[in-house]
């Protein structure tokens, strides 16, 4: 792991960046082993899309901010939690799923970790004025992004049962 202490607020966003693309290939991942179930594979492609929707965010929020605060010491935490979330989730890239229920409890795994509190720290801490707009719906986005997993699964697989009997094609 890089040395906290060294780090920049670019890096920062680098890192934050890269978790949020490595949560949409995940669930990419999910849809197409579970591709021969079409409702479920449209659920992970729509999730994936909303980290897809995450980074881009991220990359328009460093777009905004200045080169000199860009090379300015990252907050340390941070830089730990972030470290910590990109390490879990290149771990869950190479778990052999063999259930939807398993992808589930990833997902669930991964939603709950701190990857959404990186996430707002961005947004609450460098984004421009007009950003700074969005920072409800995009707080109200975050709830809902977490609780879709268990509110909009879809309905046939909801039950820890029928996930375990749904196998994966890998």
């Amino acid at each position: 792991m890089n040395n906290p202490e060294k780090e920049t607020v670019g890096a920062l966003f680098e890192y934050a960046i890269a978790l949020e693309r490595a949560a949409e290939s995940l669930y990419r991942h999910f849809a197409a082993i579970f591709s021969h179930y079409p409702e479920v594979a449209r659920f992970w492609n729509a999730y994936a899309d909303e980290e897809r929707g995450h980074a881009s965010y991220l990359e328009q929020v460093r777009a905004g901010v200045s080169a000199e605060r860009l090379s300015s010491p990252a907050d340390n935490a941070m830089l730990q939690k972030v470290h910590y979330c990109l390490e879990a989730a290149a771990q869950a890239q190479e778990t052999n799923i063999e259930n939807l229920d398993e992808a589930y409890h990833l997902a669930v795994e991964l939603e709950n970790s701190e990857t959404n509190a990186i996430f707002e720290f961005m947004i609450v801490n460098f984004s421009t004025e007009e950003l700074a707009k969005a920072h409800k719906f995009l707080k109200t986005q975050l709830s809902s992004h977490v609780a879709r997993l268990e509110n909009d699964f879809p309905n046939p697989y909801k039950s820890r049962t029928a996930r375990q009997h749904a196998l994966a094609s890998n």
